[in-house]
């Protein structure tokens, strides 16, 4: 990994141009980070909430649905005010504003949610996949390992074709429910009122507080303070101000078309469930039956299809986020497809849990309790958001106004206080059951959690000194100043007898000179040697030290000083015992510039090795 990569999401950090263009081209330059924020806004877990809130409580809660997302719009302008200005993520200022510890606990918050999150897009494709294709949800919940693949394929096409895709996906999901508002025919009037507040307690509170979970999302936070740092522009006053208002025109166009599209399914479930007498619709299969019943075929083909594009599209947005809550609180950048394998497999696992021992009738339960868990978790993402981008000094006269600042603290309290209120609640009722682990793991997890919460508040207002840290995976550069010859005496050389050799050997002797000596290492990698070790006698192992020995007498031959030694087995194993017994300073190895499927089939040594060994590893090819 080179040592530019600092920036958040480095692969694609302004790749997109914007200097050149003008005009409309230069609007549509700026456009497209909101809408891969948008989809976590029209993502399975928020169908769930919004289906359980229509069908039990009618058009009531339309106006929880208002306040999220404005509370959204606001939340997501502050981050990509972040991302624009200090050219931080989220994760990233977390770990330069608050001491070093308290990133491990906010690296747990926030991967919990991303899990949270990718648990219910697991179990949306499935259902989608279930109501469209009849497969079942067991196989469909198996199949959702392999968007590794699709997230790799977008990557590699670039930024653009990536957000080409989101937008894609959410304009079917929005032509989808736009044609089933045509088919169930709203009463506007019923509707309108609906926009009303209205006092909230018991399941009423748990699914608005559901709403707000997955309408605000934290990962989002995170997510869209990255993305906005894909475009490239100039960083003056005037090239932050622009890409300011044109972020904001962004985020606003996308969320309002995300709060249409949850409108239309709360009023879909309440048209269709809650008119009709049918209050206790939580599960999607179950409104996706009952719309069949209602409207004939037209509307549940549509309400899957929209399913389906909204899993898929969420899922590549959870692994972004997750990568830049990893790399920003632990500075620990690891392979993308490895980073979307471990989410999916935690999220896949409660999945499983669920089918197997509650059956498939639970799965309705368990996406929206993974929404109140996004909501939970909300707090931790947004306090340090409002904090940085508060800061003056920091935000170099780009600090919000004090009345966005007020409005900002004002949705935060009413996040917080709901969760209070919610979990209180909750451990009220479970206190009633008399059970052991309320209070000796629940109790004391929750009193811990809500410290923590209160630190993150309290530390930025009497601690104005950033935390000197730095941000990327890789640190800070180091002074360099005058460098010393270093002279190899003790020099290890693998070779193969391949043509690769000859090249390998001669950049080895060109390290050292004739006053090194030259170690030339092969590994015997038959079943023979593997089993038998320095006893196998089998036609390779004999010809193997033949070849080496030749090796050896062709340097001295020339005026050097050279050995050998031969390993039996495993070639990492082996090369690493070596260069320890033998003390070697360097150690020369040849690649053979195999990739891809044939570091799969033949091994990739020369990176295991390098892992292993404490010396230098020069690698030739």
């Amino acid at each position: 990994m080179s040592a530019q990569n600092n920036e958040s999401l480095s692969e694609v950090h302004q790749s997109v141009e914007t200097g050149r263009r003008t005009g409309w081209r230069r609007i549509f330059s700026f456009l497209g980070p909101a809408y891969l924020v948008s989809v976590g806004y029209m993502d399975p877990g928020n169908w769930a909430t919004d289906i359980a809130g229509g069908s039990k409580f009618g058009y009531s809660l339309i106006w929880v649905l208002l306040m999220s997302n404005l509370i959204a719009l606001l939340l997501q302008s502050l981050s990509a005010r972040l991302g624009i200005v200090r050219g931080l993520d989220l994760a990233q200022a977390s770990r330069k504003g608050y001491p070093r510890w308290i990133n491990t606990p906010l690296f747990i918050l926030a991967q919990t949610a991303i899990i949270a999150c990718d648990l219910a897009e697991i179990i949306g494709m499935a259902i989608g996949l279930n109501l469209l294709f009849g497969l079942p949800l067991i196989w469909g919940i198996s199949i959702t390992i392999f968007d590794t693949v699709l997230l790799l394929f977008l990557m590699n096409k670039g930024m653009r074709k990536m957000e080409a895709f989101i937008v894609s996906m959410v304009f079917i999901v929005g032509i989808s429910f736009l044609a089933e508002m045509f088919i169930v025919k709203p009463a506007l009037g019923d509707i309108a009122r609906g926009f009303e507040p209205s006092m909230l307690s018991g399941d009423a509170l748990y699914i608005a507080i559901g709403i707000i979970g997955a309408t605000v999302m934290p990962h989002n936070l995170y997510l869209h303070s990255s993305l906005v740092q894909t475009r490239k522009f100039e960083r003056d006053t005037n090239g932050i101000k622009e890409a300011l208002k044109f972020n904001f025109i962004d985020t606003a166009v996308a969320l309002n078309l995300a709060f249409f599209v949850n409108a239309a399914i709360l009023i879909l479930a309440a048209t269709a469930f809650f008119k009709n007498g049918m209050h206790e619709v939580a599960e999607i299969q179950d409104a996706h039956k009952l719309l069949q019943n209602i409207f004939g075929d037209t509307a549940p083909a549509l309400f899957a299809i929209a399913l389906i594009a909204a899993g898929q599209s969420s899922t590549v947005t959870g692994t972004l986020a997750g990568q830049i809550v990893m790399e920003g609180h632990l500075k620990l950048r690891i392979q993308p497809w490895m980073r979307r394998l471990i989410t999916r497999m935690l999220a896949i696992a409660p999945a499983f849990f669920t089918i197997l021992y509650f059956g498939e009738d639970a799965l309705g339960g368990l996406l929206i309790l993974s929404q109140v868990v996004l909501s939970l978790q909300l707090g931790f993402a947004v306090i340090p958001l409002i904090h940085f981008t508060s800061d003056k000094t920091a935000m170099k006269g780009f600090a919000i106004k004090p009345w966005v600042k007020a409005l900002a603290w004002i949705s935060s309290a009413v996040i917080v206080a709901l969760n209070v209120k919610l979990v209180a609640e909750e451990i009220i009722s479970w206190a009633g059951e008399g059970e052991w682990y309320i209070y000796w793991i629940v109790l004391p997890v929750t009193i811990a959690i809500g410290l923590l919460l209160l630190f993150i508040f309290i530390y930025p207002l009497i601690n104005k000194r950033s935390v000197p840290s730095g941000t990327a995976p890789h640190g800070d550069a180091i002074a360099i100043k005058e460098i010393e010859k270093i002279n190899y005496k003790r020099i290890g050389v693998t070779v193969d007898f391949s043509k690769y050799d000859r090249n390998t050997i001669r950049h080895a002797l060109m390290q050292g000179g004739k006053d090194a000596h030259y170690h030339f290492i092969h590994v015997v990698e038959t079943a023979a040697a593997r089993y038998h070790g320095d006893s196998a006698l089998d036609n390779e192992t004999q010809s193997d030290a033949e070849n080496l020995e030749k090796y050896r007498l062709d340097v001295m031959k020339l005026g050097y000083q050279a050995s050998i030694h031969i390993g039996y087995g495993a070639a990492v194993k082996e090369i690493v015992d070596i260069s320890k017994a033998n003390k070697l300073e360097l150690l020369v190895m040849g690649a053979h510039g195999h990739r891809g499927i044939k570091d799969i089939i033949l091994g990739t040594t020369l990176n295991a090795v390098r892992h292993k060994v404490t010396i230098p590893v020069l690698i030739v090819r």
